[in-house]
């Protein structure tokens, strides 16, 4: 099992332990099982991306402190290097950068994406909107029952409890930003 994987699986059992929250009461709030969830609080299996914002949300802590355990401590600025965004390991088809991930209290979560091609991820939602722009290669975004080819400098808005996926085209990685409204 990944380290980091089993990481957050502690830290998320954790929080629902100090919250004196069962197992049941958790996952009949996130809408999942109470079986998915102890996979995931095991570290036997990976919890997707958008069920780590819902459940900080359901916490109310950062994402931040899910993914490292350190709480996000800026409030006026975030400054992020090129290349130093937060990797967030969650899927083989996805690779994702945290861009804003020490900025405290964040209204919005700024990732910069990569697709593998050789990888095609299952649909998921969570809730909110996402922004989609695509800096490199070419991508389909596939919405419900529409699909969306983006190439480099187009941009796609959409609400994301809509079951959506993204794959990269053309047997070469695509790389977009996406901007997901967490609040």
């Amino acid at each position: 099992m990944n380290e980091r994987v089993k990481d957050i699986a502690v830290r998320i059992k954790g929080l629902r332990l100090l919250g004196g929250i069962t197992e049941e009461v958790m996952a009949t709030g996130l809408g999942i099982s109470p079986e998915a969830l102890h996979r995931y609080e095991s570290g036997e299996d990976d919890i997707p991306v958008s069920l780590i914002y819902e459940m900080a949300d359901y916490h109310g802590v950062d994402m931040t402190e899910i993914l490292t355990g350190v709480s996000p401590k800026l409030h006026d600025v975030c400054f992020i290097r090129s290349g130093m965004g937060l990797e967030i390991e969650r899927y083989d088809q996805y690779r994702f950068q945290s861009l804003a991930y020490t900025y405290a209290n964040r209204k919005i979560e700024p990732l910069l994406v990569t697709l593998d091609p050789h990888n095609s991820p299952e649909p998921v939602t969570h809730k909110g909107q996402e922004f989609n722009y695509c800096l490199e290669g070419r991508m389909r975004v596939a919405i419900g029952t529409q699909a969306y080819d983006l190439s480099p400098g187009d941009s796609l808005y959409f609400n994301s409890m809509i079951p959506h996926r993204m794959l990269a085209l053309d047997e070469k990685p695509a790389r977009f930003l996406t901007i997901i409204l967490v609040s």
